[in-house]
């Protein structure tokens, strides 16, 4: 089995072993000599059986802390150039997981640093990523982080493009939330408007997922702010667009519906029906449509799915699904079938009980039925 295999081959937490731990130590000893790789192996890995990963990454970057010079500006220079070489592209970004904990480090001694952390932080992003590593230096230095992130939009490392974008996200998964910025994303929009028509999707992708993020807590700012973007729009730019309203738009949002050519639905009607009546957790439902269009001109019809799951606590929990978008003729129906498969998922546990479907046809639930789930089939 060769090293790429076995790596797949454990659990996500054991990425941070014994192993990942003396190939650091190789990493830091060719940066600089003095380095005790051993004492950084035996502290790196004392009791890592009983933490998990954010806790395994918590105690290499502990590690570092104790076996780098205390001279913290000497201690990010043997960092940076411990570092390999930069990513040619996207593809192999995982391949850098290994410097995870270096971002740690990062963020937890560089704060007193902060010219000589943005220079470590950029060189390990054309690596891996300084996403996480720069947040604490945002809480500490908006009035200086934000700037200089706008300034590194320009630069020709894709990898760099997208943390600015990325790194400054309100709500980052794994990452902190930045309070600040949630309350007022103001600072964002330069850096977004920099990068939205980035040639590069992997930069686009972070310019959207971070529009989604503020339109979580100000909906009525990033409809304005597409609203402007949208007049004479490339076709990149228009994709962010329509990335970055997805949760406005699985929420019926009607001003972002209008903004994405999807009209009110007044003049739709719908039905549902849902095969079989009674299930087994494990197979699938079968989803049949009919929407109907009342008015004298083509509607286009973008059509969602909600489900509402049964929950131990009697109170539902739900889930809106993508389906499709299509154009009803006028004074015309157009039916459509999809099928669900019921099982259990990494973020969901299905429990037997009555389950319900609404059919969401731009933004209006027009439609819906019933089914009873039982449990999986011996």
């Amino acid at each position: 089995m060769n090293q790429e295999s076995a790596e797949k081959r454990k659990a996500f937490k054991e990425y941070f072993d014994a192993e990942a731990a003396a190939r650091l130590a190789d990493q830091f000893g060719a940066a600089w000599p003095s380095f005790d790789a051993k004492a950084f192996c035996l502290q790196a890995t004392t009791g890592l059986d009983t933490l998990e990963f954010n806790a395994r990454v918590k105690q290499f970057s502990d590690a570092l802390a104790a076996t780098l010079p205390r001279d913290r500006k000497r201690a990010l220079a043997i960092l940076t150039r411990s570092l390999p070489p930069v990513l040619p592209d996207t593809e192999a970004i995982t391949d850098g997981w290994l410097q995870w904990p270096l971002g740690q480090f990062i963020a937890d001694h560089g704060l007193p640093h902060l010219e000589e952390s943005m220079e470590a932080m950029i060189a390990l992003t054309m690596r891996f990523s300084s996403e996480f590593a720069v947040r604490p230096f945002i809480d500490a230095y908006p009035e200086h982080i934000y700037p200089r992130l706008y300034t590194l939009t320009r630069h020709p490392n894709l990898h760099v493009r997208r943390w600015c974008s990325e790194g400054s996200r309100p709500r980052l998964p794994w990452g902190k939330k930045l309070t600040a910025i949630i309350n007022d994303p103001s600072p964002s929009w330069p850096i977004l408007e920099a990068l939205m028509d980035d040639p590069e999707l992997y930069v686009r992708k972070s310019v959207a997922n971070h529009l989604n993020d503020i339109a979580k807590d100000h909906s009525d700012k990033v409809i304005t702010a597409c609203r402007r973007w949208k007049k004479q729009a490339t076709p990149e730019r228009q994709w962010v667009i329509r990335h970055g309203l997805r949760s406005l738009i699985k929420a019926g949002n009607p001003h972002a519906l209008a903004l994405l050519g999807f009209a009110n639905g007044s003049g739709l009607t719908a039905k549902l029906n849902v095969q079989p009546r009674t299930i087994s957790i494990g197979k699938s439902i079968t989803l049949e449509a009919e929407v109907t269009n009342q008015t004298k001109a083509p509607c286009r019809a973008l059509i969602d799915y909600v489900i509402h799951f049964a929950r131990p606590s009697g109170k539902p929990s739900s889930k809106v699904f993508k389906w499709t978008q299509v154009e009803v003729p006028a004074r015309n129906r157009l039916a459509i079938v999809k099928k669900h498969q019921l099982r259990h998922a990494s973020i969901r546990t299905l429990y037997p009980g009555r389950h319900r479907a609404e059919l969401q046809v731009n933004g209006q639930r027009l439609a819906q039925a019933e089914w009873m789930l039982n449990e999986a089939d011996a």
